[in-house]
């Protein structure tokens, strides 16, 4: 499968707002937006993003297909990575070369990242693309309803 990141588009949003509302990826991320299903607040969210001179935001192509976002945000030496694949696109390794390609974009590091720790596939994205752990932490899962452990990795030059 052949992946690609470029520019977010207008006609991106309505597909990561489907995506972000499938339960299955909901409960999978579990931080997420307090109300996935409030459009107007996804996005103001994104327009916010996509204007940030902070944030690195990317639409996921697989074989010329929309299927997920992925994006570096935040201040210099505390800036962390995030994406989103649609589900029906998980294992096919879609991830990985997506994150991989923003991270030969945006070669600024240290980059973190965080990740539920029960969620195995996120980690092992994180460590294939050189993230190693550096923290465990509990944090409020919004989509979960309920505080959960989170693992905090490292990217280092």
């Amino acid at each position: 499968m052949n992946v690609e990141l470029r520019q977010v588009h207008d006609s991106d949003l309505p597909v990561f707002f489907r995506q972000m509302n499938d339960p299955e990826s909901l409960s999978m991320a579990a931080f997420t937006p307090e109300d996935p299903s409030d459009r107007a607040a996804f996005d103001t969210r994104w327009s916010r993003q996509r204007s940030s001179p902070d944030v690195v935001a990317r639409t996921i192509l697989a074989d010329g297909d929309v299927v997920g976002s992925a994006a570096v945000y935040g201040v210099p030496g505390e800036r962390e990575v995030t994406y989103w694949v649609d589900r029906a696109y998980w294992g096919k390794g879609i991830a990985t070369q997506a994150l991989r390609a923003l991270l030969a974009e945006v070669p600024e590091r240290p980059l973190y990242a965080r990740a539920a720790s029960d969620n195995a596939g996120s980690l092992r994205v994180l460590e294939k693309c050189g993230f190693r752990v550096v923290a465990a932490a509990r944090g409020y899962a919004t989509a979960r309803g309920a505080e959960i452990d989170e693992t905090v990795l490292l990217l280092e030059g």
